[in-house]
C-alpha cells in the first residue's frame, strides 16, 4: 500500500476490509454467522480502541455495545473457532497495509515470550514451535518478531520465527524485490556475507553498527544521522508490547498465539499517527 490509512469508526475499518483487502469466495457447507470481513473488523477495532487482551474481552464488548452492528453474533465458542481460522486472512490483510515502497527502513527484532522462563519446561501449548533465545535482556522462551519500519514508524515488513533464530538470517524474508532501499540495523546485521547477498539480490544497502570485535570504520554524515535514528524501530516494539497486547500467555493453541500477534499488528498500523516519528538532524 502506498498511502497510510487511519480509521475513525468501526464502519470505516469494515469498509476497508470488505472492499479493498478480502476477496469474497463461496465456501462449502453452512455459512458462518459472521463473514470473514466482520470477523477481522471486530478484533482489530477492539485491539486498537480498547487494547483488549483476550478474545473474551473482545466478544463481551461487541455483545454489549455493538449488538446492533453485528446482529448475528454467534455464541462464544463459535466465535473463538472462527477467530482461530482467520490467521491466513489476517496475514493477507496486514500484508496489504505494509509500506513496502519506503526508501529508508529500520530493521530489528524483539522477543515474544509465551510464558515465564521458570515454566518453560512444563509449557505444552507451543512446545513444538517455540524455542529458547537470548538477547541483551537475558533468556526468553517463545517466538521472535522481526520487522522493518519506515521513518514514520509504519510497518514495512515482518516475519515470525522461533526465538533461537539469528536476526541476520531473516533479512532475505524481510527485504524483497529489487527496489533501491537503505536498511538500517544494529550490529547483528553487519555480517559481510549477508550484506553482500542483500545488495546483490535485492539492490539494497544494509547500514549497521560494527560489531564490537570488528574494526572501526569511518562513516559519512548521512550514515551517522540514520544510525542515530535507528532506535525508532525499538519505539515501535515498545508501543506494541507495552501499549497494545502483543505479548501474551493466555492462548491455548498455537493458532491462538498467532491470532493475537496478527490482530495487534494491524491495530497498530491503522491507529491514529500518534506514534509518528521524525528524524532530527543536528548540525
Amino acid at each position: 500500500m502506498q498511502n497510510p490509512i487511519t480509521i475513525h469508526d468501526i464502519t470505516d475499518l469494515y469498509v476497508i476490509v470488505d472492499d479493498h483487502f478480502l476477496k469474497k469466495t463461496g465456501g462449502v457447507g453452512r455459512p458462518s454467522a459472521l463473514t470473514d470481513s466482520e470477523m477481522i473488523t471486530i478484533p482489530v477495532w477492539c485491539t486498537a480502541l480498547l487494547r483488549s487482551k483476550t478474545i473474551k474481552d473482545i466478544y463481551e464488548f461487541i455483545r454489549i455495545y455493538h449488538c446492533n452492528d453485528f446482529s448475528s453474533l454467534p455464541d462464544y465458542s463459535s466465535f473463538v473457532r472462527h477467530c482461530n481460522r482467520l490467521n491466513p486472512i489476517l496475514a493477507k490483510f496486514l500484508q496489504g497495509s505494509l509500506q513496502t515502497d519506503s526508501k529508508i527502513q529500520f530493521v530489528d527484532s524483539t522477543m515474544l515470550p509465551v510464558c515465564r522462563d521458570v515454566r518453560a519446561n512444563s509449557h505444552k501449548v507451543a512446545k513444538e514451535v517455540a524455542a529458547f533465545g537470548k538477547n541483551h535482556q537475558g533468556w526468553h522462551y517463545g517466538f521472535k518478531l522481526h520487522a522493518t519500519v519506515n521513518e514514520n514508524g509504519q510497518l514495512c515488513s515482518f516475519c515470525f520465527t522461533p526465538a533461537n533464530i539469528h536476526d541476520a538470517q531473516t533479512l532475505p524474508f524481510l527485504i524483497r524485490g529489487r527496489l533501491k532501499r537503505i536498511i538500517v540495523g544494529d550490529g547483528g546485521y553487519n555480517a559481510s556475507v549477508m550484506r553482500k547477498r542483500i545488495y546483490k539480490e535485492n539492490n539494497s544497502f544494509v547500514l549497521a553498527y560494527p560489531h564490537p570485535k570488528q574494526k572501526k570504520k569511518l562513516i559519512n554524515y548521512w550514515q551517522k544521522i540514520l544510525l542515530r535514528a535507528r532506535p525508532k524501530v525499538e519505539c515501535v516494539f515498545d508501543y506494541l508490547k507495552n501499549h497494545l497486547c502483543l505479548v501474551t500467555s493466555f492462548p491455548r493453541s498455537v493458532n491462538g498465539y498467532f491470532f493475537n500477534y496478527l490482530r495487534n499488528l494491524p491495530a497498530y498500523q491503522f491507529k491514529e499517527p500518534e506514534r509518528s516519528l521524525k528524524i532530527i538532524i543536528d548540525p
